[in-house]
């Protein structure tokens, strides 16, 4: 069968499905996609192409789209769905990645590590500047306590922080089992934690998710940090909070509008950004695409996946 891929992936991940089908690298997206869509079985995708539903009602032969990570806010799946194409995911793959660059974010933040290397590069001696604060016996809460939350937990529990989480799908037996005290509301998150950090994907449900409200119950010590998917944090809201100095900082690796650029956040001393580049690790890379080649080949032999989005309730 013909298998197209539009993003970069793992050559390990490239082999497996050059086994026994045809593959072919595009770097095309969005009009392009929809043009040429339509002899493939089979899309493979990263977040940088945007699967629309005028490429998948074009895409008279496909079976499946595999995205090579967890988000698949970047394809229209409700027109998949109505298509009768399967689409798949790799949610596991990029889960260490993901959460020691949230760890590494922390600790940037509580050592201003970004103001520490900057002032040196230009010759001020600023020691007396940079006083931070340990994670030691500071609390972590979590909004979110899936598969990267937890691994999170777990490093923070290391660190010997305490963790508390917000997360309304996961008992309260199985996050104690994490070492994850459960809480009841997102606002009791953010008036107890001392490090705040977010790992929900981008819904109707949890668009500005932290917003205004929430932000306001939080400690003017406290920090937040968001390595899962722009449009979760209120951007306007955080840049009133940190320019004001309601709170002690931010992090961000992802954005309402991406890539970004010009944005106001950008002018803010008291935060600290990446672009994007959580699940950008060499082993993170491979494990995503190879899983997400599994389920592409899976589906494609007429089997059921393990990851599977849409499948039917």
């Amino acid at each position: 069968m013909k298998i197209l891929v539009t993003d970069v992936i793992a050559e390990e991940a490239m082999e497996l499905l050059k086994k026994n089908h045809e593959v072919t690298f595009k770097d095309i997206t969005g009009e392009e996609l929809a043009r040429e869509i339509a002899p493939y079985h089979a899309l493979m995708v990263r977040s940088g192409t945007k699967v629309t539903a005028e490429a998948i009602n074009n895409a008279e032969n496909l079976i499946v789209i595999g995205r090579a990570g967890i988000g698949v806010d970047n394809i229209d799946v409700k027109a998949a769905t109505r298509n009768g194409i399967k689409v798949v995911n790799s949610p596991t793959g990029a889960t260490i990645s993901v959460a020691e660059l949230a760890i590494g974010h922390m600790i940037s933040l509580a050592r201003r590590l970004p103001k520490a290397d900057k002032t040196t590069r230009a010759g001020e001696w600023a020691k007396k500047k940079l006083k931070g604060v340990e994670l030691n016996g500071k609390t972590l809460g979590l909004i979110g306590c899936g598969n990267i939350g937890r691994v999170v937990a777990k490093y923070a529990r290391a660190l010997n922080m305490s963790v508390i989480g917000y997360d309304p799908y996961i008992s309260k037996e199985k996050l104690e089992e994490e070492g994850i005290e459960k809480v009841e509301s997102v606002g009791e998150v953010m008036g107890r934690a001392d490090f705040i950090s977010i790992h929900v994907p981008h819904t109707p449900e949890t668009h500005h998710l932290i917003n205004e409200e929430m932000l306001s119950k939080m400690k003017t010590s406290a920090y937040i940090i968001n390595c899962a998917r722009g449009g979760v944090v209120d951007e306007k809201a955080l840049y009133n909070a940190l320019k004001e100095n309601k709170i002690a900082g931010a992090a961000l690796d992802v954005y309402e509008e991406e890539p970004a650029k010009n944005n106001p956040l950008f002018e803010l001393d008291n935060a600290v950004f990446t672009p994007h580049i959580g699940a950008s690790t060499k082993e993170g890379q491979i494990r995503a695409g190879t899983i997400c080649a599994e389920q592409i080949l899976k589906v494609l032999e007429g089997k059921e996946p393990d990851f599977w989005v849409n499948r039917p309730r």
